[in-house]
This record gives C-alpha cells, structure tokens and sequence, in this order.
C-alpha cells in the first residue's frame, strides 16, 4: 500500500533518536520509496492525458479525487524523505561539533587543533557516500570558524555555567591538561576542583564526570 515504505523509514528515524551512534543509512528503503513516487507521478499523468489538455477537476469528480489521492501520497512519501535525510544531517552535525568520533584530537594538546576537524577518520560505517562528504565538509566549516575565534570555545555547553568551579572525578586516564592554575595529571579515579571552562570539553568525552 503507498505510504507503507515511507512510514517504515519514519519509524527508523524515531529509532534513530534514542541511539547514541547514526545507524546504517537505509538506502534499499530509501530507492524504493523514490520508484514508487516515481510511479505516483507516472499514473498521474496517464490519467491526465487520458482526459487531455482541457481537462477540468469539475468534470469528473472521481478522477479528480483519484488524481488528488496519488498527489497527497507522493507529497507524504516525500516529506518522509525529507524528514528522515534533516534528522541524519543533524546527527552529523552533532558529531562534529562533539568530536566524539575523532582520534586525532589529543586530549593532552588543549589546542585542539583546528586541522583535526578536517582530518577526522573515516567512522562512516554504514553512512551513505553523500553523508560522509557533508561530515567532512561540515567538519571543514567549523576548523575555519575555530580559526577565526581561537580565543572562544565554540563547542561548549550552552547552558551558562552555575558554578566557575566544580568538582570532579576522572573516569579514565586523560593525560595531563593545561589550565589557567597549573598543569594538572587526569588520572583514572582522581578528584578535581577545577575551572569548568577548563573541563567542560572533556565532560562531553566522557572523560571526566562532574560531581553534584
């Protein structure tokens, strides 16, 4: 039935909000929710030309529901396809702006390089060729904007800190960071009063957990 393929890949995408990793793109589903809009349109036009080029809604009402049926299911089956690739590039976007997915950011160079971002490795599995590109280059995007406001951590939290300073525990062992007091050895189990700012981007590693 139309419409069955689309609801699928719908479900996919709720699916794919709870999980914290961008499954596999679902290309088989995807092609063919393309062919049957592609056969939506055809039987659309073999009605319309059946009944020429002047044609009119008012002159037959049942062709002219049936007309408009195949039209609602290719706009549904189409703003499903929609839906699906803006909550995949959203992810993507997710991930670049965590790094969670790069190796190649040392988590003892508190520079975070801005050339990191764009030689990320390739973690695309399952990913559509299309989507790897976008990483990549939205990846780009951001090291060139890093460039320009060296002095401001674009990847921080949102949300305006409560407390300047924390306290801390490290998961696993992190190195050594340097902050505005010192230098300071992140091993597995120590305990921290630290700046947040010092911190926060280790915090979304997983690195270090913040204590309540």
């Amino acid at each position: 039935m139309y419409g069955d393929l689309a609801a699928k890949l719908i479900q996919d995408s709720k699916r794919t909000q709870s999980l914290d990793v961008l499954p596999s793109y679902q290309t088989d589903l995807v092609n063919s929710i393309i062919r049957e809009i592609r056969d939506l349109q055809r039987d659309v036009k073999i009605l319309l030309d059946q009944q020429g080029p002047n044609f009119r809604a008012s002159q037959d009402r049942r062709l002219s529901c049936a007309i408009f049926v195949l039209q609602i299911c290719m706009r549904r089956n189409k703003r499903c396809l929609l839906a699906y690739h803006a909550l995949r590039a959203q992810r993507l976007e997710a991930l670049v702006w965590s790094g969670l997915e790069t190796t190649s950011i040392g988590i003892e160079d508190d520079t975070e390089d801005e050339v990191a971002l764009s030689e990320r490795p390739s973690v695309a599995s399952g990913w559509h060729p299309d989507e790897e590109e976008y990483f990549r280059g939205y990846g780009d995007a951001l090291a060139e904007l890093k460039g320009e406001w060296t002095d401001v951590d674009l990847t921080g939290s949102m949300e305006p800190p409560r407390d300047l300073f924390i306290d801390v525990r490290v998961l696993k062992d992190a190195g050594e960071i340097q902050t505005e007091y010192g230098l300071i050895a992140l091993t597995k189990n120590s305990q921290f009063y630290v700046r947040q700012g010092d911190v926060e981007r280790l915090i979304q590693q997983g690195y270090i957990q913040k204590l309540r």
